[in-house]
């Protein structure tokens, strides 16, 4: 199902908001309109994507120097924390890291504070210009702005573009996150995976995404799961890592046939 999504601006920031609209050919209509199911809104926070509607949740927006994103730098994230494991992070060693669904940005900024260079892959065009806001910001911030300099944002389907790269260009690892298909209200808790579930739809990420990203991956692909979630593609890891509340199942890269 397709969902109506118009921008709006505060005021000073109409000239933004026009290029926006017109780079995703979408209408800048008033705050208070009641037909979009989605608000791109250009505020003095930054751009932020909102429901619309009595029942649904707050607006949404990435952020990398403020909020939970600034208690994860202050607290750190070591690398014997399970993310960092995950993706091969060890003394001495700072994988080059492809994030192929990249959402909030918030596991790849953690990447990129412990010094990974880490590629960001984002197909959807609302939440790749959410990401390219909160890039920015974080650029403009003396807080930020070393950590974000290692972290590149790519407009692309993830299997098309692991697909491309020529071999000078894979990556250590394929990181992935894919969108669980919670069911119930009880496991929508987040308001980000509520506004992104309906965004998005459901989860494409399957045997194909999974099988090129090990193709690509000169070390590993680490994939982000629930706990008790089923294996992507119903594809055994060869090992996991365990978190509190999730885990990281762990693929080795598939070999070509001549250098097996």
């Amino acid at each position: 199902m397709k969902y109506r999504i118009a921008i709006t601006a505060e005021a000073g920031l109409e000239q933004p908001a026009r290029e926006l609209a017109q780079r995703l050919q979408l209408q800048i209509t008033a705050e208070d309109d009641p037909e979009p199911d989605f608000l791109l809104q250009f505020t003095d926070q930054g751009l932020q994507l909102r429901r619309t509607g009595s029942s649904a949740p707050g607006a949404i927006r990435v952020e990398f120097v403020q909020g939970k994103a600034a208690q994860r730098r202050r607290q750190g994230e070591g690398r014997k924390a399970p993310l960092p494991r995950a993706v091969g992070c060890k003394a001495g060693l700072l994988p080059r890291v492809v994030d192929g669904t990249a959402g909030l940005g918030q596991d790849a900024l953690v990447l990129a504070t412990l010094g990974c260079r880490v590629t960001l892959v984002e197909q959807h065009p609302v939440v790749h210009a959410l990401l390219e806001d909160g890039l920015r910001r974080a650029a403009d911030s003396p807080q930020t702005r070393d950590i974000v300099s290692r972290m590149s944002l790519v407009h692309a389907d993830t299997t098309a573009y692991l697909r491309q790269l020529p071999a000078s260009d894979w990556p250590d690892t394929v990181y992935l996150d894919p969108m669980y298909p919670h069911r119930g209200k009880k496991a929508l808790s987040k308001k980000e995976m509520q506004t992104f579930q309906r965004l998005l739809g459901a989860d494409q990420s399957g045997p194909e995404l999974l099988r090129i990203a090990r193709a690509a991956a000169r070390k590993r692909v680490a994939v982000k799961r629930p706990r008790k979630a089923p294996f992507l593609a119903d594809e055994e890891p060869a090992f996991q890592i365990h978190g509190a509340k999730t885990r990281f199942d762990i693929y080795l890269p598939i070999l070509p046939a001549d250098s097996a």
